[in-house]
């Protein structure tokens, strides 16, 4: 016969394989950040029953935690174990992605490049995620986006041309469909500091600005701010710029990004960048979008 159930009492599964099946569910999509709290209440289970198996999750890497929270891990993003360091960016870019995010509101992306495309990652948004057509593990163009014009444009100019092949194509009418006009592009992010900006390259009404992830070998990966077209991202690219070189510092401590000429660049002492912010006035910004003439972000 079966056990009654006290008024109120809440039936919990029986198995640990039902109870962390409902734990994964509850996490409604690649860039979904819970609590504990926001767990228990969504599977229903009890707070110390969910705490247990969060933490398991997180051991088998089913789930990330972090200091704002748990996300899915590399194994739910089909990542697996052979991940070529994926994890150990994600990692390092995760508080930094959440941060922008927060600050500015835009959709924050993390992404590495994977041939002549850009795979993501991560993302965190808020209202906007669901009108910007990205997703963790999703793919896009390098040449059609500011995330892979970021990262190619630490590459040699033969990587480029081996990564790309001789024809690249349009995705929207604004698209750079020519080789020779992305290595321009490329030369003027280089004296950017390593800016990119893209305004409806990939789709019609999302801007983008873009910031590499490097090491003394080259880029890793890069962060990005997406938003519609109107949204004003000069005012946010410093924040890019910024996370991109903490990010750096995790991935890299004591490595030297190369200087856009190639050299490699000296580095201070710990104790001087702490507390460092990249500040720069309205005056800085508009000398760096306006190299060689060029006001527009292709």
């Amino acid at each position: 016969m079966a056990e009654l159930m006290a008024p109120g009492r809440r039936e919990t599964p029986p198995s640990m394989v039902e109870r962390m099946t409902l734990i994964l569910d509850a996490f409604n999509g690649p860039s979904a950040r819970l609590t504990l709290e926001d767990v228990a209440r969504r599977t229903r289970l009890p707070r110390s029953t969910a705490h247990r198996i969060l933490d398991q999750l997180v051991r088998q890497r089913w789930l990330s935690h972090h200091s704002y929270g748990y996300g899915l891990g590399q194994r739910a993003l089909g990542l697996g174990g052979r991940d070529g360091g994926h994890g150990k960016i994600r990692e390092a870019a995760a508080p930094l992605l959440h941060e922008l995010q927060v600050t500015t509101g835009l959709v924050a992306h993390l992404a590495v490049l994977d041939g002549a495309e850009v795979f993501y990652l991560d993302k965190l948004g808020g209202r906007l995620a669901t009108s910007v057509p990205s997703r963790v593990g999703g793919r896009a163009p390098a040449h059609s986006t500011a995330l892979g014009k970021s990262m190619l444009a630490w590459l040699e100019p033969e990587q480029v041309d081996a990564l790309l092949g001789s024809e690249i194509a349009r995705m929207t009418s604004r698209t750079i469909g020519e080789l020779g006009t992305l290595h321009q592009e490329l030369h003027r992010i280089r004296q950017r500091r390593g800016l990119a900006f893209e305004r409806g390259e990939s789709f019609p009404g999302i801007a983008c600005v873009a910031a590499a992830i490097r090491g003394a070998e080259g880029p890793v990966a890069g962060i990005s701010l997406v938003g519609d077209v109107r949204a004003p991202l000069e005012n946010v690219a410093p924040l890019v710029v910024t996370a991109a070189r903490e990010a750096s510092q995790v991935l890299f401590p004591g490595s030297a990004p190369s200087r856009p000429d190639g050299t490699p660049r000296a580095r201070r002492p710990a104790a001087d960048r702490t507390g460092e912010r990249e500040c720069w006035s309205a005056e800085t910004m508009n000398r760096l979008l306006a190299v060689e003439g060029r006001g527009d972000w292709m």
